[in-house]
C-alpha cells in the first residue's frame, strides 16, 4: 500500500515469520532467568523525564538528542523510556522493594531512541534487562556476568567476547577525569565536535568515541586502571578470579566506559563480529550511587541489558534461528454437514491433546481446494471429515510431509492418536 500510511523510521512490525524466534530467544531467557532466582517486574513505557535527567545525566546525547520527550494534558514533562535501569529503580524505590533487601530483577519491553536507524539499532528497540539491588561484592557481580555467559550456551551462540573494566569509586573517579581532561585541552584541535562538547561534560564518553581520527588521540590518553582506588582494585581483582573460576574467558579493556552516567566499578560489554564491525549486544556494570541519586537509601546495584533485535540478528547469523512452527493437523471439512460439526471435534480434540497445533479450515470448497490449503498451511498431516466419515463417525488421517498411506481413524481413537503426533514432534 504505497499510498497508505507508513510505519514511523526506525519502528518496525514483527511479522509472525520473525515472531517465532523472538518466542524462542524470550522463552529461554525466561527458563535461564528463573534458573537463578530474578523474578520479572513490568514496568511502564512512560515515565516523568527528570527520571531520565536525573539518572541517565542531563548533558548525555540521550538526554539532549534522542529522548521522545513531550507534555501531557496537564503540562508535565514525560518521555518514552530510553532505558530500563532508571525506571527498575524508581519502582524499587516506590514500591518499598530496595531498602535494606536483596532484589533480583528482570524486565523487558520496548525503548525508544530517536537515533539515526541502521542493522540491529533502531528508533523502537527492545531490551532485556537483570538488575541485583542490596549486594555489594565481587560476586554478585560475577553472577550477573555468569547468567549472559549460560545464555549464549543455551542459545548455541559462541562468537561473542567479554571485555571487563573498573571505573574504580567516584573518588578515583573524579581524579581520572580531572587528568583526563588536562590530557584533552593539550591535543584540543585534534577533537571533533562531539568529543570538544563532552570535553567539560562527559569527557569519559570521549574514550567510547567511534571516530577513526580519534582513535591514536584516545590510546595516548591516562589509563583508568592506573587511577584505581585500593577497594574497587581488590574488588575488580576478585570479580576476575571468579570468572576465571567458572571458565568464563574475558579481555581487559580500560577505554570501556559505558554510556551513562550513573556507571562506577565493574562496567563489561559483551561483544560480537557476527554483525559486521564489532558490536555490544550485551552491557552492564554496578551503579552503586543510582538509588540514592533517585531519592532512596544508599544501595548497592548491578545488572545489564540485551538487545533483542542485535542478539536475534547473532542467532541468525550463526544459524541458530529455531524452525517456524507448523500445524500438526489440518482439518479438512468436505460438506455441510461435516462443517456443522467440525469445529465441535476440534475443540473436543484441543482440550484433549495440550500442545497440539490443529488449524481448522474455514471458508467452504471442495475437497480438492482444502487439500491444497492444507499443504500451504505446512501442516504434517491432513484430518479430513466428509459425508461417509461423518456417517460413519471417522476421520481419514492423511500424511503431507511424509511416507505413508492415508487411514481411518474412529472419532474416540483420534485423541490418542494426535498425541502420539505431538509426542513425536517434540522428541524426533
Amino acid at each position: 500500500m504505497s499510498n497508505g500510511i507508513q510505519s514511523v523510521r526506525g519502528m518496525n512490525d514483527i511479522l509472525p515469520a520473525q515472531s517465532a524466534s523472538w518466542q524462542y530467544v524470550e522463552a529461554v531467557i525466561r527458563e535461564v532467568l528463573d534458573g537463578y532466582g530474578y523474578g520479572e517486574i513490568r514496568l511502564p513505557v512512560v515515565e516523568k523525564t527528570a527520571l531520565f535527567s536525573r539518572s541517565i545525566g542531563e548533558v548525555t546525547d540521550i538526554v539532549e538528542k534522542e529522548m521522545y520527550t513531550f507534555e501531557d494534558r496537564n503540562g508535565e514533562s514525560l518521555s518514552l523510556r530510553p532505558e530500563g535501569t532508571a525506571g527498575c529503580v524508581r519502582a524499587g524505590i516506590t514500591s518499598g522493594l530496595l531498602y535494606n533487601q536483596v532484589q533480583r530483577l528482570w524486565y523487558q519491553g520496548p525503548m525508544f531512541r530517536h537515533e539515526r536507524p541502521q542493522k540491529g539499532r533502531y528508533r523502537q528497540f527492545h531490551q532485556v534487562g537483570l538488575e541485583a539491588y542490596g549486594l555489594a561484592g565481587p560476586d554478585i557481580d560475577a553472577e550477573v556476568i555468569l547468567v549472559a555467559a549460560r545464555l549464549w550456551r543455551r542459545l548455541g551462540i559462541r562468537h561473542v567476547r567479554l571485555e571487563l573494566n573498573s571505573l574504580g569509586a567516584p573518588s578515583a573517579r573524579a581524579m581520572y577525569r580531572d587528568r583526563l581532561v588536562t590530557y584533552f585541552e593539550r591535543h584540543a584541535g585534534a577533537l571533533d565536535e562531539d568529543s570538544r562538547r563532552r570535553l567539560q561534560t562527559n569527557p569519559l564518553r570521549i574514550l567510547d568515541s567511534k571516530n577513526p581520527a580519534m582513535q591514536e588521540l584516545i590510546a595516548g590518553a591516562p589509563s583508568l586502571p592506573d587511577f584505581l582506588d585500593a577497594e574497587s582494585r581488590t574488588h575488580f581483582e576478585q570479580l576476575q578470579q571468579t570468572l576465571s573460576d567458572c571458565g568464563v574467558a574475558f579481555q581487559l579493556n580500560p577505554r570501556l566506559v559505558r554510556g551513562l552516567d550513573y556507571y562506577s566499578r565493574t562496567v563489561f560489554e559483551w561483544v560480537t563480529d557476527r554483525l559486521g564491525a564489532q558490536d555490544a549486544i550485551c552491557s552492564g556494570g554496578r551503579y552503586d550511587a543510582l538509588v540514592e541519586l533517585l531519592g532512596g537509601k544508599a544501595t548497592p546495584a548491578v545488572g545489564w541489558a540485551l538487545g533483542m533485535e542485535r542478539l536475534l540478528a547473532v542467532l541468525e547469523a550463526e544459524g541458530g534461528t529455531p524452525p517456524l512452527p507448523v500445524p500438526d493437523v489440518y482439518l479438512v471439512l468436505a460438506g455441510a454437514a461435516a462443517e456443522r460439526v467440525g469445529t465441535r471435534l476440534a475443540e473436543q480434540w484441543r482440550d484433549a491433546v495440550p500442545g497440539l497445533r490443529l488449524l481448522l479450515h474455514c471458508g467452504g470448497g471442495g475437497l480438492k481446494a482444502q487439500l491444497k490449503k492444507a499443504d500451504k498451511s505446512g501442516a504434517r498431516h491432513a484430518l479430513i471429515l466428509g459425508d461417509d466419515e461423518l456417517a460413519s463417525e471417522v476421520v481419514a488421517l492423511k500424511p503431507l510431509r511424509a511416507a505413508g498411506e492415508q487411514r481411518m481413524v474412529a472419532w474416540t481413537a483420534v485423541a490418542e492418536t494426535l498425541r502420539a503426533l505431538v509426542a513425536a514432534r517434540d522428541n524426533p
